[in-house]
């Protein structure tokens, strides 16, 4: 009874002890919380306090937490209710930065004079061939030609595919692709979504990859087509900066880059 005792003590001590350890965490991190909130203000915002303003070589050494272990002694410096100093110096905040090129946006002033979608003009012959041209290049060129002239004709549709219930693909219809082979670029891997050129076209599995790159040329069209029928109320400088945005889209698409949704 007596030895049954003693070890219900030592437990209930080391009990106390871990509880008096996290409490000393959660203080020190209200103190350091509480340093940060009162150093922060509009004009002069703490970067610890707003990761988005550090530049991403100093965002790791600033962050506010700490993993709990059972052992307190593990979690915490010795010098609590003390925010940790950052390691180095603290770094200016990077602000992305853009440059008007003049030649591009005199094209694209000449082209909105008589806004149209042939490619004979500067501003889309280029566009042709430096974006949409590599966007839709895949590996299977003569339906990469009919996607191609389906986004022109604003007839192409993109649908995802429910996984539950994804058909058997026969040997016979190998050239639409199957939920696990891209049909644009031929490659192995699981497709969400199927393409229809047209009304009454075949469907083709595409790849996430091969998605985001005709939904980029999509997007961009789109655009121009807005700009065409005269519903976009901004001026020549906003237009052709959203224009270059929807380029850097399709230059990033085009390398392979794409977002997934996280579950």
């Amino acid at each position: 009874m007596v030895h049954e005792a003693n070890v219900k003590q030592a437990a209930a001590e080391k009990q106390l002890k871990e509880a008096q350890g996290k409490i000393d965490v959660l203080q020190a991190e209200v103190t350091a919380l509480k340093t940060l909130v009162l150093t922060s203000t509009p004009s002069s915002p703490n970067r610890q306090l707003h990761p988005q303003l550090q530049s991403p070589g100093t965002r790791g050494a600033y962050k506010l937490g700490h993993s709990r272990n059972k052992s307190a002694s593990s979690t915490f410096p010795s010098s609590l209710g003390k925010p940790e100093p950052p390691s180095g110096p603290v770094q200016p905040a990077a602000k992305e930065e853009r440059e008007m090129d003049s030649i591009l946006y005199a094209e694209f002033l000449l082209w909105k004079e008589n806004p149209g979608l042939e490619r004979s003009s500067a501003f889309l012959s280029r566009i042709y061939r430096e974006d949409i041209g590599p966007c839709l290049s895949f590996t299977r060129s003569e339906l990469s030609q009919l996607v191609q002239s389906a986004v022109e004709s604003n007839s192409l549709t993109i649908e995802p595919v429910a996984m539950s219930a994804l058909p058997v693909v026969r040997a016979s219809a190998i050239e639409c692709g199957g939920p696990k082979r891209c049909a644009l670029s031929g490659m192995s891997h699981l497709c969400q979504h199927r393409i229809q050129l047209g009304d009454k076209g075949s469907y083709y599995y595409i790849s996430p990859s091969s998605r985001t790159r005709i939904a980029a040329v999509c997007n961009f069209f789109t655009y121009i087509r807005y700009i065409q029928q005269g519903l976009v109320r901004h001026n020549a400088e906003q237009m052709f900066s959203e224009v270059m945005r929807l380029r850097r889209e399709m230059t990033v698409a085009k390398l392979g880059f794409y977002v997934t949704e996280q579950s």
